[in-house]
């Protein structure tokens, strides 16, 4: 649910000189200087032409409505330009469950049954929660020393989008096993309050958890500028947390990498800017 790591991934892939083509909505300005791209959107592609020149292609779209119908024309596109390219696909921890109703999973999970019947070679990566998700909260961490969450004692095993990108790298470039789900995670599972408490140790400042009842925090989201959609589909995402299904921890980031999944301290330390003074919190987008 975080599009950064797909910059993250145009980052690490120009590192890396691996030629890639990014399609975008509008013309950017900020892509990596080696890195094409193409204007078009989901359901408004590019030429059959245009397709058939890639052999491997990482689907991400945003996590918000119409999503599914969305990834589904491009890859009814990509069969009907007569072309099978390997499909890397990002999806949620979750969405291989089928007992998981909450939207952005079950979304998720509506498109890989729809990439199944393709025929198409793909490999999936369902991140557990971003840590870049706790940058909504900086705000009320800065002014008022506190992190808010309707998520109990739930815990998430919290994944960088940096280590997301960097595992999709080597199911581009490698021989990543088709069919395979990846899930992501970061070293450990932790609670809200546990991450208050890394808060603490990376900056200093004492931070408090509070548990908000997922009713007071529906009413709050739409001041914060959340769609209907997404509102619902929060409150879905923290009931999932508060019973225990973001509590995961794997090995696959460092399977993949050959390096260890970054930890939350880490990343804290990254974004200090976010956390202690106002600035511009929004990620990379495109």
């Amino acid at each position: 649910m975080c599009c950064s790591d797909a910059y993250h991934l145009l980052e690490q892939l120009a590192d890396a000189r691996v030629p890639a083509t990014a399609m975008v909505r509008v013309e950017a300005e900020d892509l990596p200087t080696s890195v094409r791209h193409v204007v078009g959107t989901l359901d408004g592609l590019s030429p059959a032409e245009v397709l058939r020149a890639f052999e491997r292609v990482f689907l991400l779209s945003p996590s918000e409505e119409g999503q599914v119908e969305l990834e589904m024309a491009f890859v009814d596109a990509l069969i009907a330009a007569g072309h099978g390219p390997r499909i890397v696909k990002v999806a949620a921890d979750g969405f291989q469950q089928p007992d998981c109703e909450v939207r952005f999973m079950r979304d998720h999970r509506l498109v890989a049954t729809h990439l199944n019947t393709t025929g198409l070679p793909v490999t999936y990566l369902a991140p557990n929660l971003y840590m870049e998700n706790l940058l909504s909260a900086t705000g009320s961490i800065r002014e008022q020393a506190a992190l808010t969450a309707p998520a109990g004692a739930g815990r998430v095993g919290f994944v960088a989008a940096s280590d997301v990108a960097a595992v999709a790298v080597h199911a581009l470039t490698g021989d990543a096993q088709e069919d395979r789900i990846h899930v992501l995670t970061g070293p450990e599972a932790l609670s809200y309050a546990d991450v208050a408490d890394r808060i603490f140790t990376v900056f200093a400042r004492q931070v408090d958890y509070a548990d908000v009842p997922p009713e007071r925090a529906r009413e709050t989201m739409p001041a914060d500028g959340l769609p209907t959609w997404q509102a619902d589909g929060m409150i879905e995402l923290f009931e999932w947390i508060r019973n225990g299904g973001c509590d995961t921890v794997t090995d696959e980031v460092r399977q993949a990498t050959g390096q260890d999944a970054r930890p939350v301290e880490d990343w804290l330390s990254e974004w200090r800017g976010a956390f202690l003074g106002p600035g511009d919190l929004t990620p990379p987008r495109f």
